[in-house]
């Protein structure tokens, strides 16, 4: 049989944040490409929902100015981040007490000490602020390879080993891991929170203006024009060619499955499909901004089912129409019955003022929003799985915005590899364990 002619040199499935990552270092170094996406539009999980004015993400991931994927990958020059304030402002005995000031390593450092002068901080004593700036300032020194040498188990479990008082773990380092790895147990691999962790503390956590979508969008419109092609289902995949509903068979002379984890695996079956963790984004319209400023809200108490919240348009202002504010929590985990009200009671307490007249704007539920990382993680899982045929996305890394750009850059090294373009990074074969 006649094979069908290319419709480019590599196909990718999935314009989310990996598959359009790799797209652009391929055409980088001179190879066509072709992205189809099931979808009518691009990004993936980073979906932004325009209401009334209001621009309201689907999942309140946060990203960090300490991202290194940001700055390498193609397309994002023009990405604006907005940073929250410095540190964050943590709930706890009914107060909320400022952590850190400053910017980058120096404001997470300093949270220990802002913290010691607010009644019933987790941090009381000159000596376990010692111990916390201490603890943080060799996290962000340590390079890579040192953090992946470190013996493995759960997050929750490796901070009773850093040798400090439970009071510290509990107030501050507890609550701040949940909200970056979106994970309310814990349960992730000990070495991908300190990554999380030192991410933290060497920058600023800070959100795309505009909306999470903002960044693929981005992505795609600095791509050739024609690269992709939305509402484009594929049906079945091989090294050679893709089989869609819409468009029959499309040649290539390599084929990169960039969708989720459970659509690879649907479509390569042998790929295991990891656990996840569920998000539950709430949106609030309120006629008057609470009095955090930009700050992230945490809850050291855990006294309801909100694990973080901010006031969105004093992060960005483009988020909101004039004259009104923007309000977001986020639920991790299975959300409770009648989600309104519970939520609404704890931001009450943890802003301090009534949310009896405010708007409850959306609900976005994603059971699937985070890849689970438990121990053991393979920080950088297999992406070649043979010549010709490569898979990405955040569940061959990192779950995060990192970990899927990663993702995509290390498929994209790995296709030029084998067409002799350039040495693949490392050697990866398909394994029992990808």
């Amino acid at each position: 049989m006649l094979k069908p002619a290319h419709e480019a040199d590599v196909v990718i499935v999935g314009a989310g944040v990996a598959g359009l990552s790799a797209a652009h270092h391929l055409i980088s170094a001179g190879v066509t490409v072709s992205v189809v996406e099931a979808d009518t539009r691009v990004g993936g999980r980073m979906a932004t929902e325009v209401l009334d004015g209001f621009r309201l993400d689907r999942i309140g991931q946060l990203l960090s100015t300490a991202y290194p994927e940001l700055r390498r990958t193609p397309g994002l020059d023009g990405l604006v981040l907005r940073p929250f304030s410095p540190g964050a402002l943590v709930h706890s005995g009914g107060k909320r007490h400022r952590m850190g000031e400053g910017g980058g390593t120096r404001g997470a450092l300093t949270a220990a000490r802002a913290l010691a002068s607010a009644p019933r901080a987790p941090l009381a004593r000159p000596l376990d602020r010692a111990r916390l700036s201490a603890a943080l300032g060799r996290l962000a020194a340590t390079p890579d390879s040192r953090l992946l040498a470190r013996h493995e188990r759960t997050a929750l479990a490796a901070l009773t080993t850093r040798g400090l008082p439970s009071r510290t773990m509990e107030g501050f380092l507890r609550p701040l891991l949940s909200a970056l790895l979106c994970d309310p147990g814990l349960t992730t691999s000990s070495r991908s929170a300190d990554f999380a962790l030192r991410d933290y503390a060497r920058g600023r956590l800070c959100l795309p203006e505009g909306g999470s979508a903002t960044l693929p969008e981005l992505l795609a419109s600095t791509l050739p024009p024609g690269t992709i092609r939305t509402g484009v289902h594929v049906t079945a995949a091989s090294t050679s060619a893709v089989s869609t509903k819409q468009h029959g068979e499309l040649g290539c002379r390599a084929l990169l499955v960039a969708t989720g984890a459970r659509a690879a695996a649907e479509l390569l079956p042998g790929l295991r499909v990891p656990d996840f963790h569920a998000v539950t984004a709430l949106h609030y319209s309120a006629s008057a901004a609470p009095l955090t400023g930009s700050s992230l809200v945490l809850d050291a108490d855990r006294s309801g089912p909100v694990a973080h919240t901010s006031v969105i348009s004093e992060v960005d202002p483009t988020r909101a129409p004039r004259g009104r504010a923007l309000v977001s929590a986020t639920v991790l985990g299975l959300p409770p019955d009648g989600l309104d009200r519970p939520v609404r009671s704890h931001l009450a307490a943890l802003y301090g003022t009534s949310t009896a007249d405010w708007e409850l704007l959306a609900v976005h539920h994603d059971p699937e929003a985070v890849p689970a990382m438990t121990p053991p993680h393979d920080p950088h899982r297999p992406v070649r799985l043979l010549s010709g045929l490569y898979v990405c996305g955040d569940h061959r890394d990192v779950s995060s915005v990192q970990g899927a750009l990663l993702s995509g850059r290390r498929a994209a090294r790995a296709v030029l590899g084998d067409f002799g373009m350039s040495p693949a990074p490392e050697s990866e074969e398909l394994s029992s364990a990808a």
